[in-house]
């Protein structure tokens, strides 16, 4: 019986012949390969088998010059599957009708051929060709070589090719089977160098990536679980004044501090805030602070009365006042504020609804709104103004008065903001405010026949006078015809009076529906007493009159 991968050579088999092995693939098929063995031996004739030969493509092809030829084998009575191949990468299915591999005319190594009882050259027949290795080990196919010499410091180093400090090589051996990156002739001490180079390569890469994957480690976690950045001490120097919101919250406060300068981080301010025990009591406003704070010490001043020891606007203040006061607290020359506001009103920040209202007296009157603001040494007016204007504006736009003022009656936003400052100068309580917004709108209706369509409130004779007195006698009211005197003027007058504050503002959008159309204040400064009829009036001044 014929043994697998034998076949019948015409000479006898040798122990030392290199493709017999203990085993392996290549011993296995020594018999099957009909070409010139790259390791030396004779060629192996076979007979000629009965049945008819067949092609098994790449499975087993021979090799020459690292070039797989087409090889053909002899039939024996054992079938092999013909729709299996074999190739160095591995199992693959199907026939190839034709050698992937094979040459084209101008490859030098396609006019090779691999067929049976071929003459060809053998290159390790000679004394001096490479020893054949020890039956049972394969040894690796010859690379190709080529044309490129990577010189003495551009081939691969024994160190990553596997070889040991001596280089592993051997004199006589030629330099294609010692490896693309050993050279003849190098000495042991060189081989040495490079290998300590190369130790000293993946050292440093080694070393560093250990540390970038500290620091990013060190980053990661201070993200995670370290302390939010923040500044030390209790600030550079430099004032800034910031504005609070109402209802605004640790992380909108801090927020609003971080944009400033004032803190470092908002997650700073909030953690100072939430350990500060008085903390959440931090309210709405404007706050004198410093850049680069501490959040512990921005939440410390802001909770002190140091840092709300600003220009306080009160509501209903006329703007000629708090030019003053202005004038005052930027230990400037008084009036120079209101020259400021009188040659640059244009540029402070107006709404288009605010520009070119006839026989207006300030174009800037209720729109320095009060609050609280930090006004210090060497500010300019006009950036205080700026300041106020904007705040004014806001508040406007937040109450939707473009938008709420045709629907009470009104031309737009600019008259409902004159509503809202005389809602502020009359009353005199915080209760009065929505009845007199109801006396204003029913005095306006065109069907007013108590008043026919005059105001007839002091307030807007007094702003003209630039007084506050409740004591003005009827030859006074009735000589004089300026369109802010709402005694012999009907309507509105040209425009606000005051500078009205939140409430009075709401008042002006939301007046009472009870019929009020008059008022008295019957003890002259706290209380204010309303009336539907003339009669119920005339009782309410006889009261005042009384008192």
């Amino acid at each position: 019986m014929t043994e697998y991968g034998r076949g019948q050579g015409s000479e006898p088999w040798h122990p030392d012949d290199p493709l017999y092995g203990d085993g392996g693939w290549g011993g296995q098929q020594a018999g099957q390969q009909d070409r010139q063995s790259p390791y030396g031996g004779q060629p192996q004739h076979y007979p000629q088998q009965p049945h008819a030969q067949q092609q098994y493509g790449d499975w087993g092809a021979a090799e020459q010059d690292g070039y797989p030829q087409p090889q053909q084998y002899p039939q024996h009575d054992q079938q092999y599957p013909p729709q299996q191949q074999y190739d160095t990468g591995g199992w693959q299915t199907g026939a190839h009708p034709q050698d992937p591999y094979a040459a084209g005319p101008a490859d030098p190594y396609g006019q090779q051929t691999g067929a049976y009882g071929g003459e060809q050259a053998d290159p390790y027949s000679t004394p001096d060709a490479y020893p054949p290795p020890a039956p049972g080990r394969r040894r690796a196919e010859p690379e190709p070589q080529t044309d490129w010499d990577p010189g003495p410091d551009q081939g691969e180093h024994a160190f990553f090719a596997g070889g040991g400090d001596d280089g592993d090589g051997r004199d006589g051996e030629p330099g294609d089977r010692r490896g693309r990156g050993e050279r003849r002739g190098r000495s042991g001490k060189e081989k040495k160098r490079r290998n300590g180079f190369a130790c000293l390569v993946v050292v440093m890469v080694f070393g560093g990536g250990i540390a970038g994957i500290g620091y990013f480690g060190y980053q990661f976690y201070q993200d995670r679980f370290g302390s939010a950045p923040d500044f030390a001490g209790d600030g550079n120097g430099q004032q800034v004044t910031v504005t609070i919101p109402k209802g605004a919250g640790g992380y909108a406060i801090g927020q609003v501090l971080k944009e400033e300068g004032v803190v470092k981080s908002v997650d700073a301010f909030v953690a100072a805030q939430q350990s500060n025990p008085q903390g959440k009591t931090i309210q709405d406003g404007v706050y004198t602070l410093e850049k680069e704070m501490s959040a512990a010490s921005a939440v410390e001043l802001m909770l002190s009365p140091k840092s709300r020891n600003n220009l306080i606007i009160a509501e209903g203040k006329r703007n000629v006042d708090i030019y003053k006061l202005i004038d005052k607290r930027l230990k400037v020359k008084e009036g120079t504020t209101a020259e400021v506001a009188e040659t640059e009103w244009k540029n402070l920040g107006l709404p288009e609804w605010a520009m070119n209202h006839e026989n207006v007296k300030d174009p800037l009157e209720g729109f320095l709104f009060p609050s609280s603001y930090g006004v210090t040494k060497g500010q300019k007016p006009e950036d205080v103004l700026r300041k106020m204007v904007e705040q004014a504006v806001a508040k406007y736009e937040a109450l939707d008065f473009e938008e709420k003022a045709e629907s009470l009656g009104l031309e737009g936003p600019w008259e409902l903001v004159t509503v809202a400052s005389l809602v502020q100068a009359e009353g005199k309580t915080h209760d009065d405010f929505r009845k007199m917004s109801e006396v204003v709108y029913n005095r306006l209706k065109p069907t007013n026949t108590e008043t026919n369509q005059l105001l007839q409130f002091d307030s807007t004779f007094n702003y003209l006078q630039g007084e506050s007195n409740i004591h003005i006698s009827e030859s006074e009211i009735n000589s004089n015809q300026d369109p802010y005197n709402t005694y012999t003027n009907k309507g509105l007058p040209p425009g606000p009076i005051g500078n009205p504050g939140e409430e009075a503002l709401r008042a002006a959008l939301d007046p009472t529906e009870d019929g009020w159309i008059y008022f008295v204040a019957t003890d002259g400064v706290n209380k204010t007493e309303f009336a539907k009829t003339h009669d119920d009036f005339l009782k309410l001044k006889e009261k005042f009159n009384a008192s």
